[in-house]
């Protein structure tokens, strides 16, 4: 087994904004060989190559166009091999594989893919799985890609799964800094996983954006607002997922320091790395519990608007069920004089109290009366 390079420092992070003229072919995330076609290349690798190079002393010297001649091409053990791959096939990654002396159980993640961010050493190799995000503005959605990385004594060898993230700019950036590229394959692992981290950011900005319109829309009760707190709530997740294991991954990185030696400037830089998935980690942690408060408050709403409309509907029937008191008491009390006057209306030959002098009057006055004693029981009861 081939000794383990002691780990050394990566330089600090590329100022924002800085651009370069010279453009890396990853930056069209197409293979270098476009003439290529899948059935006259059938599985060999380099179809699947976006950018080859040997760096030596930080300067690239050499751009082979296969793997095989990459590492065929190594002058010496200071030298090193980076090699990026787009979208390779089952049969693309085993030929890697068997080029590279990958371990069987790593290519078999990587060709299942879907993998959760880990760090994974075999012998003197790395295999590494990080989960890029970017935001949409156009749709408003976060976009996640996959990225494995087999990180060797004398070799990079990422496999790009997604159109993010974006490695050009971490390629541009190592090879106009030269003192950056002398440290080895370690600084370009740092590297690229600093660049994925600094890419959440921007998704971090866009969902606190996301929910802040939320927060409006609930409370201007918008009716499709659940659905949307529903959607975000899912990127969230899923981007927790993306971030929360590169802490494991870091503290993992951080343990190996005294074993493998690592430098004391790298040490520093890995712990801004972790300072700043700490501080992602936990604002995307607050973002999923404030969503279910929000989500809470916009139930507590809709509820509160339903009580509303049942308070107006039972006071609608309540003032209903007055009126048809009103109604129902007043025709009671009419019905007494008017039963009364149809009994005595009916044409009937023996009714004695038609011949009775004071019947006239003793008929009114049992109409008075039981109109009276209905009225005075119905005022009582509150009906009129």
């Amino acid at each position: 087994m081939r000794e383990k390079r002691p780990i050394r420092p990566i330089l600090p992070r590329r100022a924002a904004g800085t651009t370069h003229d010279t453009v890396s072919p990853e930056h069209s995330m197409a293979p270098r060989h476009p003439g290529r076609s899948a059935a006259g290349q059938g599985s060999a690798v380099e179809s699947s190559v976006v950018n080859s190079a040997i760096y030596r002393d930080g300067r690239r010297i050499a751009s082979p166009s296969t793997p095989a001649e990459a590492l065929a091409s190594l002058p010496d053990a200071s030298s090193m091999a980076w090699i990026g791959l787009y979208r390779p096939n089952d049969a693309q990654l085993h030929a890697a594989a068997s080029q590279f002396d990958l371990h069987e159980l790593a290519v078999e993640d990587a060709i299942h893919r879907h993998q959760r961010p880990k760090l994974e050493r075999y012998g003197d190799t790395l295999f590494v799985v990080l989960r890029s995000a970017r935001y949409l503005d156009e749709s408003e959605t976060v976009d996640f890609g996959e990225l494995h990385i087999f990180c060797g004594p004398t070799f990079v060898l990422t496999l790009r799964h997604s159109e993010s993230p974006e490695l050009s700019s971490v390629r541009e950036r190592m090879e106009n800094e030269p003192e950056l590229l002398k440290l080895g394959p370690e600084a370009v692992l740092y590297a690229i996983l600093d660049a994925v981290v600094d890419g959440y950011a921007p998704v971090v900005a866009g969902l606190q954006n996301d929910i802040d319109e939320i927060e409006t829309e609930v409370f201007g009760g918008d009716p499709a607002v659940p659905r949307r707190i529903y959607e975000l709530s899912r990127e969230v997740i899923e981007f927790q997922r993306a971030t929360k294991p590169l802490l494991g991954m870091l503290r993992s990185l951080s343990a190996g320091f005294e074993k493998y030696h690592t430098d004391q400037e790298l040490q520093r830089y890995l712990r801004d790395v972790s300072d700043h998935v700490t501080n992602v980690v936990e604002r995307v942690d607050g973002f999923r519990d404030l969503l279910a408060n929000i989500l809470t408050v916009n139930a507590t709403l809709i509820s509160q608007e339903q009580n509303e409309e049942m308070r107006k509907l039972t006071h609608a029937s309540i003032t209903e069920n007055e009126q048809l008191k009103k109604v129902s008491s007043w025709a009671a009390i009419l019905f007494a004089p008017t039963l009364i006057g149809t009994v005595y209306g009916m044409n009937f030959e023996n009714m004695p109290e038609l011949e009775w002098a004071g019947g006239y009057l003793i008929a009114l006055v049992a109409m008075g009366l039981t109109c009276l004693i209905l009225y005075t029981i119905f005022k009582k009861r509150g009906w009129l």
